[in-house]
């Protein structure tokens, strides 16, 4: 579903690719088709990997690209672009292809997880859109995936709608949260628009409203008594709330009523302890299925800390470390130039810079995922455009970090990472919904990565490794 159906996105740029374009425009160089990746230097959290997200909302953003009269006008104020380029803006539309990885795939640095090849304005102007999706909802996705984890299987719902940094980044980093693989959000317009369950508890200031605490603990039971969790620590969770709220869940019992869903959420304090208190004192009560549920500035770390003190806690409620990615917020990817069309022939291009992490992978290209006999990926592949790459007997590799080893990959299988999903600016791939791209980052980090890639401390580098030939390319280039 799109979000603002209302509001056109299409000036979302940077001055300079306008500036660009308009330049090209005069040198009657629109028609020129180029090639441009999107890809990104390093994890974030010095983690193993990365969660590919954003895909949807770039397609739908090429797919109704255009400028308005009010547009063209306010563009016509700034003086700076010729008018003949603005009349070519009033009719413009995507016709690029846009090649990308499934969204939802795990990633690593340095390979081209989208590939644009257009004509030479239509692919200049799209950068900063598409960077900003990938890098916001990828950042995301990836620090709630670093989160689900350490809850070793305890669900995390995101709750960080308030501190996001708008509305969008709060929607859309629902969206992100759950790709990653949170259970649901608190954000309600994420919950209809992308279909992910929402739910949420009560504030303080419902318990503040009422005259006392076990008053508003009984209102709250009474209308929902199928959702009743109870905030406990808004006065003193051990002295007040713990018993208050033991004391509603009896009269529910005593009154027959079954709760679905009960419990007790805490929000401040020191977590660990109190949670092993409160799991205490639900059950010598009897009610042992009573939930415990935290919240309050966590993140992967945080929650690993309670556990291993013995935290008690059914689930978690995480807000601004998740929705910003507090602990690195950038994520880094980039939109670089990698081959024209020249005579009809796309030729290679590359940015060779004195900082080599820097240098780019020039041409057009396919990335292959390398599995063992076991099924798991051991490595990336980069390959020429259409270039054979046949596992049936030992192929031979270059790890560009030692290219003087010689190596094979053995009794192995591939799969071709990037697919189309825009021919001439129309869509010709079904996108998945957001419970199938959430369940296809479960499935590969289940059964294809290795769990030694995904630890927080030192993990297991992912090899992207090149064919002889596309290596050799590359070389040619950088010593020409």
């Amino acid at each position: 579903m799109r979000i603002f159906d209302a509001r056109n996105i299409s000036m979302m740029m940077d001055l300079y690719e306008l500036t660009m374009a308009n330049g090209y425009f005069l040198q009657e160089s629109t028609t020129t088709k180029v090639a441009f990746d999107v890809f990104y230097r390093k994890n974030p959290d010095q983690g193993g990997f990365s969660v590919f997200a954003g895909l949807e909302q770039i397609v739908e953003y090429l797919e109704g690209m255009h400028f308005t009269e009010e547009d063209i006008e306010y563009l016509r104020s700034l003086n700076m672009f010729h008018s003949e380029f603005l009349e070519y803006l009033k009719d413009f539309r995507f016709t690029g292809d846009v090649y990308a990885f499934p969204e939802g795939t795990i990633m690593y640095p340095n390979e081209p997880i989208i590939t644009v090849v257009a004509p030479l304005v239509e692919a200049q102007i799209i950068e900063t859109e598409i960077l900003a999706q990938v890098n916001h909802q990828s950042m995301i996705a990836t620090k709630a995936r670093r989160i689900v984890k350490a809850a070793d299987g305890r669900p995390v719902s995101d709750f960080g709608a308030r501190r996001a940094h708008n509305n969008d980044a709060a929607i859309y980093g629902a969206r992100a949260a759950f790709i990653g693989g949170v259970s649901g959000t608190a954000t309600v317009s994420a919950g209809q628009y992308f279909d992910i369950p929402v739910g949420g508890t009560m504030a303080h200031s419902w318990v503040m409203f009422y005259k006392d605490e076990l008053t508003a603990f009984r209102k709250f039971a009474d209308i929902y008594p199928d959702n009743c969790i109870l905030l406990v620590d808004t006065y003193d969770v051990l002295r007040s709330g713990m018993p208050n709220a033991i004391q509603v869940f009896q009269e529910m019992k005593d009154k027959g009523i079954v709760s679905k869903n009960y419990g007790i959420r805490i929000d401040s304090g020191d977590l660990g302890y109190l949670t092993q208190q409160a799991r205490q004192m639900l059950d010598e009560a009897g009610f042992t299925d009573a939930r415990i549920v935290i919240s309050n500035s966590l993140d992967e770390f945080t929650i690993m800390s309670i556990l291993r003190q013995g935290g008690q806690v059914s689930s978690f409620g995480v807000g601004e470390r998740l929705i910003t990615s507090k602990s690195e917020p950038v994520f880094g990817a980039v939109y670089k130039l990698c081959a024209v069309e020249v005579d009809g022939v796309m030729d290679p291009r590359i940015k060779i810079s004195e900082t080599a992490a820097k240098i780019t992978n020039p041409g057009l290209k396919d990335v292959y995922r390398i599995y063992d006999e076991t099924g798991h990926a051991i490595a990336d592949l980069i390959a020429k455009k259409d270039e054979v790459v046949d596992l049936s007997e030992p192929f031979r590799f270059v790890d560009p970090e030692r290219p003087w080893k010689n190596r094979s990959f053995k009794d192995c299988t591939a799969r071709k990472l990037q697919q189309m999903i825009l021919k001439n600016g129309k869509r010709v791939k079904v996108l998945p919904s957001t419970r199938e791209i959430a369940e296809y980052v479960r499935e590969q980090l289940a059964n294809e990565i290795w769990q030694t890639e995904q630890r927080f401390e030192n993990p297991h580098l992912h090899y992207l490794d090149m064919t002889p030939d596309y290596y050799e390319m590359k070389m040619s280039m950088l010593y020409d």
